[in-house]
Formats: C-alpha cells, structure tokens, sequence
C-alpha cells in the first residue's frame, strides 16, 4: 500500500515535494534504490510520484489538503511551468541513476506507461513531442514491446479510427517527430499526419511537412499511404499492430478530405517499399518505425529513420469537426 504525504504542516524538509513514502519497496512499480530506502525526493522518482494503485484509481481519494489538483506544475527559476504529469512520463522513460529496474516480472512497463499518458490530459498531450529527446522516442518503442506480454492492454488502442472498420468516415490529426533521419529526408523529422477513413471500409493517411518548403513539396507529392493491421514487423520479426504502407503513391484511394491534393507517384525514398510500422504507446500516443524495404528483390531492408513518435492533435480535430 502506498501511503502519500500531502504538502500539510510536517517534518519533512520543505525541498522534498511530490513524496511518496514507500513502507516496502513496491514491486509493481518497477524501482528501488540500492540501498532500499523508502523516501525519495520528487526528482529523484518523478515517474512514479502520483502512482496511487492505479488499479483503483476510480475508487481513490486524495486529501483536501493536496496541492496537486490546483497546481499540476512547479514553477521553473525562468518563470517557466513543468507540468508534472507530463515530466512522470519523461522520468520513467529516463530514470535517475539511484534507481534500479526490479524484477520485470513483477510488472509491464508498457501498462504502467499507458497509465502515465493517461494521466496527462488531451490539450498536453503534445508536449512529449518537445519533452522527449531522440533516445527516449527509441525507448518507448522498446517499451511498447512489452505491451504484447499483456492481454487486457493488447484490447486497449491509442485511437478507435485506428483499429474500426464500420465505414463510417471519420479523420484525425497527428503530430509527429522522429529520432533523426538522413539529409534528404530530415524535413520529415517534425511533421503532420492525417488519418482519414472511407466509406468502402478503408483507411488511409498522409505525411505533410510542417515548413513552408516541405509544404510546398507535400502539395505536390502528397505522401499518402494505406493503413493496415499489421503484427510483426518484416525485417526484425517484432511485434507490432500497424503498418502505413506507402506503396508508389496510387494506392486507388476513392475519396479524399475535402482540400487534399489528388495523388502522384512518391518522391524517393518514399517510393521504394517505405513502411511504418506502429505500435499503440497511450491513449492517442503511437511510435514507429520506418523501412526502406526496397523494390529489388537483392536489395537488404534499412530503417528509413529513428524511431518516430506520434500524438492526436485534439485541437485541430475539434477545427475540423466544428468547420
């Protein structure tokens, strides 16, 4: 059982915020110190800080006292604000070195995770995209593999467009930046996406830079591609559960959102066998990866870029909507 400390009148030195004081050292977490201490700052356990038996969460209560409802943040020395629930997804991607992984038998990464993003409210959301540097975008691919060891989070999808098929049109917005990429393609590092799906039961999407420049080429050379459900990616063998399948860009796509560019065959590299394959991290959170499997048949698959992290734009879904 975890016992939280609110911030009311107590011992305990006023730079220890966000405490959580652990009688045992909590296997469903994941961490403990080596040396077994129970009390740690709120830096030095920021990802598992507001973790009160997230199994009953629905049922929990918190004591009037708490600071956290009101203010979600701290306030940076530049005046700036860090919001909490958003720095616990960071941490637990980066863990601060006192801390050590406990048996992961014990408990799935990748369910814990789902949690922390759960915990962050749709309007921030997209501020992992800012908050996750290149190697924690890589991680949380390597996390989400655990999420295959799970059966009650294999029923869970960051988005319902993404997994339905009723045929009923539907679109969405997506924000997404990649761990890095070679120079031709590095206008792709930060982009857009949209997921648009038809009548005849389909669904598919398109890449649009987010520059003026690459905006201009996304007009031209519109990166659609097509959705598919998808479980193993084809040249590691790991898991997955969707592919975005470029093709060369005539993918017999019968209707489009309204102010989409009608097709043409894709730029390279785009037109040589490019597949993103993606893995559900939290509600309305994906990461990929992309291969450039190659047409010719000699011709050893390679990652297109690092791994790609990818968030629902709620904001402009509701302009879209509401237009």
């Amino acid at each position: 059982m975890i016992r939280v400390r609110p911030n009311c009148p107590s011992t305990i030195p006023p730079q220890f915020s966000r405490q959580i004081l652990f009688p045992t050292p909590p296997s469903h977490l994941g961490f403990t110190n080596p040396n077994g201490q129970g009390l740690y700052s709120r830096r030095s356990l920021r990802s598992i800080s507001r973790a009160i038996d997230e199994g009953k969460r629905a049922n929990a209560s918190v004591s009037s006292c708490s600071p956290w409802d009101d203010k979600p943040y701290e306030l940076l020395p530049d005046g700036k604000r860090a919001y909490l629930d958003e720095q616990d997804v960071v941490a637990f991607l980066d863990p601060p070195k006192e801390l050590i992984p406990l048996d992961p038998s014990s408990f799935n990464p990748a369910a814990y995770l789902w949690l922390k993003i759960e915990d962050v409210p749709e309007d921030r959301r997209h501020r992992l995209l800012h908050l996750l540097e290149p190697r924690l975008i890589s991680r949380a691919w390597e996390i989400a593999g655990t999420r295959y060891e799970d059966p009650m989070l294999l029923k869970k999808h960051a988005s319902s467009l993404l997994s339905n098929g009723d045929g009923v049109p539907s679109f969405e917005f997506w924000n997404g930046r990649t761990s890095g990429g070679p120079i031709p393609i590095a206008w792709i590092n930060f982009f857009k996406k949209a997921i648009f799906h038809v009548k005849d039961g389909m669904t598919y999407g398109r890449l649009i830079g987010r520059s003026v420049i690459a905006e201009f080429a996304s007009s031209r050379y519109p990166l659609y591609f097509a959705v598919r459900q998808h479980n193993e990616v084809m040249s590691t063998e790991q898991p997955c559960d969707l592919a975005y399948e470029f093709g060369d860009g005539f993918l017999g796509i019968n209707e489009y959102p309204p102010g989409f560019p009608r097709p043409a065959k894709h730029p390279w590299p785009f037109n040589d066998q490019v597949v993103i394959y993606v893995r559900h991290l939290g509600p309305g959170v994906l990461v990929g990866q992309a291969w450039q499997e190659g047409e010719a048949l000699e011709k050893l698959p390679q990652k297109l870029c690092g791994e790609i992290l990818m968030v629902k734009d709620y904001a402009a879904l509701c302009e879209h909507e509401c237009g």
